[in-house]
């Protein structure tokens, strides 16, 4: 098993409970942690034999634009799309981070995390 992390994933999305919020949207950070068997690609040198953090990438993409009242709505849907297209993953940790929320305060973001293992 091995870990593939991509970190700081920065998107501008419309997200919240606040009309404001989504009408507004603000900056938010992803971060990403799969497991996944790793054996094969450090020995076939090939891509398809891995789990393509470009993939990651535009999966997180994609579904932080559809807008939701809860982040971890957003998350579920992300996680869903990595196991759902990609078979070599096999558990998934993810953080989505609403950066400056308004909470009334002075608060850097607010962060859920996630994680879940492939259903058998």
């Amino acid at each position: 098993m091995g870990i593939i992390k991509v970190e700081n994933i920065r998107v501008f999305a419309h997200h919240g409970c606040l009309k404001e919020e989504t009408a507004i949207g603000c900056d938010y950070r992803v971060d990403l942690e799969v497991k996944a068997n790793l054996k094969t690609s450090a020995k076939t040198d090939d891509l398809m034999d891995t789990v393509d953090y470009v993939f990651l990438n535009r999966i997180v993409r994609e579904e932080m634009l559809k807008p939701s009242k809860l982040l971890e709505t957003v998350a579920k849907r992300i996680l869903n799309r990595i196991f759902a297209e990609d078979k070599l993953v096999k558990k998934v940790t993810i953080c989505v981070s609403k950066l400056n929320p308004p909470i009334g305060g002075d608060v850097e973001m607010v962060t859920i995390k996630i994680t879940e293992k492939r259903k058998k």
